[in-house]
């Protein structure tokens, strides 16, 4: 009986200690409280951080945020196709008119592989200063339901894609400097090597976490620098860029003997129609949620383009008699270049200084420069978007202002201006003397330019097959 005792006496001993255990362990998950549910709501309305209490009861992205990160994605891509295309399309001579396009669409293909197997990864993977990792190549862990990489209510797959259109519109935007005379398979080697050299460690060192100029995300950032939408990123990388590839590549055969109008002004204006509506997603775009940020970023990219698209032909009737359909195409894409990097952390009093100077300074850049220097710079790349992109960068530390309502201008404005012109600095050393590189080894491999022939008979016909217009 005593041995009995002392058996169940154990038992109990031993299943009271680990009883509780066990029902802990099934105990279900905290509950949010009615004020963590509160929290979450107004964290989404505020386009805001998410609580961490307790596990949310809206974990997933937010359908209003999220529903505007979709429609932007598909303003960028907008932009490139058929925007760019159409854009560039009309500027050229007939005969190269389906070349354009189809280098735009080539291209378009080819940043969404590489994408999709690292360049997405290195862009925004944790990494260094200067280049993310493997982290996430072939979107291992982006997934739809995921929130947080890019924002707090937009989903990790729209973030992936949003900045993939404007990885495929980059490198697009160089083809203005080198149409009409450089062979298709030499612009998709160039491209996939730029890429590597250039736009991923770009990206990565402005907009990651752990990027080298990252100011409003990087607190340990070497070069406190704002770019919203990509001045830097974007717009110099390829303005510059384009200008070494088309000194390298030479002029266009006849150039400056005979006259190369556009074929079609009409083009022309379509598609800059379309560039400046696909803007609102480049640009509104980047505030990464439909909030105060969006809305501000949306009406100074409206006020600057329109302005600058003014200015720009009055530039031309003062200088030269006329204002011209050219003039004001090209002075809305100044505006809306200058105005990229800018446009969340300014005011509209900022936006219409900006749509002045946008209107004036690429003006003599392209009217001016081009021929006192003589390079041929087919669709004034370099003179939009770099000279743009890179006064852009300038007025950014200039204007940016808190009255804007961005938060990270408060704490970057001291040494603002400075840390511009430093990110500056890196952005052309790295575009200039990589695509240097790159362009040297694509004309070893595979040489650079077709033949004279030829470019005299259209890249349309010799390259592609195609006419892009039939007379009957």
């Amino acid at each position: 009986m005593k041995k009995l005792f002392l058996s169940l006496s154990l038992f109990s001993l031993l299943f009271g200690s680990f009883a509780p255990l066990a029902m802990a362990a099934d105990a279900p998950a905290k509950e949010p409280t009615v004020e963590d549910r509160l929290a979450d709501l107004e964290a989404y309305v505020n386009n805001g951080t998410r609580q961490t209490n307790a596990p949310s009861k809206i974990p997933g992205p937010g359908p209003g945020h999220n529903a505007w990160q979709m429609t932007s994605t598909a303003l960028v891509l907008f932009m490139t196709l058929p925007g760019l295309a159409l854009f560039y399309g009309g500027l050229v001579r007939k005969k190269n008119i389906l070349s354009i396009m189809a280098q735009c669409m080539g291209i378009a293909g080819l940043v969404t592989i590489l994408w999709w197997v690292c360049g997405y990864s290195l862009s925004f993977g944790a990494g260094n200063a200067f280049i993310g990792d493997f982290s996430y190549a072939f979107f291992k862990d982006v997934k739809p339901g995921n929130v947080g990489a890019g924002y707090w209510w937009i989903s990790d797959s729209m973030w992936a894609i949003f900045q993939l259109t404007f990885a495929i519109i980059t490198p697009c935007l160089i083809l203005g400097a080198v149409a009409e005379r450089m062979k298709f398979s030499a612009i998709l080697l160039f491209v996939a090597l730029w890429m590597f050299v250039v736009y991923f460690p770009l990206a990565h060192m402005v907009w990651a976490t752990t990027g080298l100029m990252c100011g409003p995300l990087n607190p340990d950032a070497a070069i406190k620098a704002l770019d919203f939408a990509g001045g830097t990123v974007v717009h110099m990388s390829s303005g510059w860029s384009a200008l070494v590839l088309c000194l390298i590549l030479g002029k266009r055969l006849g150039f400056g003997k005979e006259p190369m109008p556009p074929h079609s002004m009409v083009m022309c204006m379509i598609g800059t129609g379309m560039l400046w509506v696909g803007w609102y997603g480049f640009n509104a775009g980047s505030a990464l949620g439909a909030d105060a940020i969006a809305s501000n970023a949306f009406t100074t990219t409206t006020l600057a383009a329109a302005t600058a698209g003014f200015v720009w032909p009055m530039m031309e009737w003062i200088t030269r008699g006329k204002p011209s359909v050219l003039g004001f195409c090209s002075g809305i894409v100044a505006g809306l270049v200058v105005v990229t990097p800018a446009c969340g952390f300014i005011t509209a009093s900022g936006a219409m200084i900006i749509g002045v100077v946008a209107g004036i300074i690429p003006y003599f850049a392209v009217a001016k420069l081009k021929n006192w220097l003589g390079y041929d710079d087919a669709l004034d790349t370099f003179g939009v978007h770099a000279v743009g992109g890179t006064l852009g960068a300038i007025m950014t530390g200039l204007l940016a202002s808190v009255d804007s309502g961005h938060a990270s201008v408060a704490g970057l404005k001291e040494g603002l201006l400075m840390n511009q012109f430093k990110a500056i600095g890196v952005t052309l050393v790295l575009s200039v003397v990589g695509t240097a590189v790159i362009a040297y080894i694509v004309k070893a491999v595979i040489g650079l330019r077709p033949t004279e022939e030829v470019e005299t008979i259209g890249l349309d016909l010799a390259e592609h097959g195609e006419e892009g217009y039939h007379t009957n």
